[in-house]
């Protein structure tokens, strides 16, 4: 069970590899339990990452079916996920 921290709040999730493609340099996670399935039926989260004259770009894809119409868009995750990126790239580049 993965726990991490969205919005101030303590969240958990249970998630499996759905797929690798190492040749595109692609990632997909399915949700299967935790607190975000309380809002949606499925939740799927793609990380991408294409190399552009050595530069790297990271591309975060949310695919979810909400529940019912009264459930909002997960806009809050993708800051979530741009978070994350930006820790890992300041990891990378961080100087001994």
């Amino acid at each position: 069970m993965l726990e991490y921290t969205h919005d101030g709040k303590k969240k958990r999730a249970k998630q499996v590899i759905q797929s690798i493609d190492e040749e595109k340099k692609l990632i997909q996670f399915k949700t299967l339990e935790g607190d975000i399935m309380e809002l949606y039926k499925t939740f799927v989260v793609t990380a991408h990452v294409e190399t552009t004259n050595d530069i790297d770009l990271v591309t975060w894809t949310l695919e979810y079916e909400m529940l019912n119409e009264d459930v909002g868009h997960p806009i809050s995750l993708l800051s979530y996920f741009i978070d994350i990126t930006k820790d890992i790239e300041s990891h990378h580049f961080t100087k001994p």
